[in-house]
């Protein structure tokens, strides 16, 4: 028998597929007929592989959560280490930005996800945190990281600075002092989320006391 032209379905298969769809359609894309289609195969083939839509949406998660960088967080400075993690996880996440919605409201069960929040707490120990305090540092880098990859400030205003005037002049000022900060209102997304980050690791070092390192 020759060889088959087209490679064997796996789970992994199907949720690179899955993933590929959302990222490029949308949640609502996400339809076990739509992904046999985009596969060339029918869909009952899927159903050897996952259970359901619910299932192909766990195995693209897991992809996410494989793309996540946890090592930064076993810098021996805390801080740093911290920083660079949330950076890495705000990363992934602007890459797929259409997850985001889709993973908040799942429980968290994937070995690679708790393994994750699992690490992150450990760091947070490390820094001083007692665990209720780590748990409350992790709720905020999540909101972080999470808010900022799903809203973009800067695309919520359409016009010049100026067009703001003269109704609304604080934002009018803000916006064009924002257009003449460093790469502009481009970067303006970024460095809010940089503002945010370095006021949650502030806030850390101020609490529990060990040395700040680089961030």
């Amino acid at each position: 028998m020759g060889r088959p032209s087209r490679a064997l379905l796996s789970r992994e298969i199907i949720a690179r597929a899955a993933l590929d769809l959302l990222d490029q359609e949308g949640p609502q894309a996400l339809k076990m007929r739509t992904l046999a289609e985009r596969l060339g195969v029918r869909g009952a083939s899927l159903y050897h592989h996952v259970a359901s839509k619910e299932d192909a949406l766990d195995a693209a998660s897991q992809l996410i959560n494989e793309e996540i960088d946890l090592t930064p967080l076993d810098d021996p400075d805390w801080r740093r280490g911290i920083a660079a993690y949330a950076r890495g996880y705000r990363r992934v996440y602007l890459r797929h930005p259409n997850m985001i919605a889709l993973v908040a409201r799942r429980r968290v069960e994937a070995d690679k996800a708790l393994r994750g929040y699992d690490t992150l707490l450990a760091a947070l120990g490390r820094a001083g945190c007692t665990p209720e305090r780590a748990a409350e540092a992790a709720a905020a880098l999540d909101y972080l990281v999470l808010g900022s990859a799903l809203e973009t400030f800067t695309a919520g205003f359409a016009r010049s600075p100026d067009g703001y005037r003269p109704a609304y002049p604080a934002l009018a000022d803000s916006l064009e002092a924002a257009a003449g900060a460093d790469a502009g209102l481009a970067a303006l997304d970024d460095r809010g989320f940089e503002l945010g980050l370095g006021l949650v690791l502030d806030g850390l070092a101020a609490q529990q006391g060990p040395g700040t390192g680089e961030s």
